[in-house]
């Protein structure tokens, strides 16, 4: 009996970054795999090798996604009636499943977990960078403002001993929180999810959203994107926080009122760090551009070699798993995309 066909829906770039040699060859040895270059195409792409001896698309059990990958709606499905096993080379699956793909019984699973690492980083860096001031260092020196005027900047604080909230238990706000201990800070969380026990096991305090605010010296959001986040940190949370305290959001810009955050930055109250935004792209006249205490990245926080080449290795294994008859350590269900981003 032939193997069962899968069907991997990922660029070219973006298979050469999430699948190892090695990787790709167990995938390989897992499945007759059947290219999909340009993920928007999968449908035509199906309907093309609709037929095909080897791989077909009626024979395929596994879709393997990406970005840019349409939803996954029942004229999709039908083109792979024998579909078994979605896998998400990245976190969030809300943009691709459907209530028809669960209908059918197909389960999902996703990779999120091999960006918590390089997301967490980019978070404790962007901390640093802001009790160092170093947003305000290199836009004085960029923009050709004199050594003195450069070199004008609030109070500097070491890590080591500052308190830092941290709103969200989830992977990310983890492995910040393992970083951030590390390096000796204080760290409070907000989560009504993690319950005390977990709390100390973190070694953490739990607090309340408005008190983390209010001592925290930076706070960071990693909560999930759900209908009751949505600008979780608005104006009224934002003028809690203490006159020169800072903001890092790797998560959404869902969770933060960007409006009421760039007023906060402008006055020079606060200051941020970013990697998420209400649109994406940045528009280049944006406000948040030029101000000297904001720190942008391009929504970039998890695009490390290593996390990518995590992401693919656990898509791999995932179906190793499936086939295998073994528990997913990554699945998703429907009741799952109520609860997570």
């Amino acid at each position: 009996m032939s193997r069962i066909a899968s069907v991997v829906s990922v660029s070219p770039t973006l298979r050469a970054e999430f699948f190892s040699p090695a990787a790709w060859e167990t995938l390989g040895t897992l499945t007759d795999v059947l290219l999909v270059d340009d993920p928007a195409t999968l449908g035509a792409t199906l309907d093309a090798r609709t037929g095909a001896a080897s791989s077909g698309p009626s024979r395929a059990e596994v879709l393997v996604i990406s970005w840019g990958t349409p939803r996954l709606d029942a004229a999709l499905l039908d083109r792979m009636p024998g579909l078994r096993l979605v896998a998400h080379t990245g976190a969030s699956v809300k943009p691709f499943v459907t209530p028809e793909l669960f209908a059918r019984g197909v389960r999902v699973t996703q990779a999120g977990q091999g960006m918590a690492q390089s997301v967490g980083e980019v978070s404790v860096v962007f901390a640093m960078a802001l009790l160092h001031q170093l947003p305000r260092f290199h836009h004085g020196l960029a923009s050709g403002a004199s050594w003195e005027d450069a070199e004008d900047a609030p109070p500097r604080y070491e890590i080591a001993g500052t308190r830092v909230g941290v709103i969200g238990a989830s992977r990310t706000g983890r492995a910040a929180i393992t970083m951030l201990r590390a390096l000796g800070a204080e760290v409070v969380v907000a989560d009504p999810t993690l319950s005390a026990a977990d709390a100390r096991a973190l070694g953490v305090a739990l607090v309340s959203l408005d008190d983390l605010l209010s001592t925290s010296r930076i706070t960071m959001v990693h909560a999930p994107t759900l209908p009751e986040t949505h600008h979780l940190v608005g104006a009224r949370e934002l003028a809690l926080m203490p006159d020169g305290a800072g903001l890092v959001n790797t998560a959404r810009s869902w969770l933060t009122d960007e409006d009421a955050l760039l007023r906060e930055v402008a006055s020079g109250r606060i200051d941020a760090a970013l990697d998420v935004f209400d649109a994406e792209p940045l528009p280049v006249d944006h406000p948040l551009r030029t101000l000297p205490n904001v720190l942008l990245t391009p929504h970039h926080a998890a695009a490390t070699v290593q996390g990518r080449l995590r992401q693919g290795a656990i898509v791999v294994e995932e179906i190793g798993r499936f086939l295998a008859g073994e528990p997913l350590q990554h699945e998703v269900d429907a009741a799952a995309l109520t609860r997570t981003g």
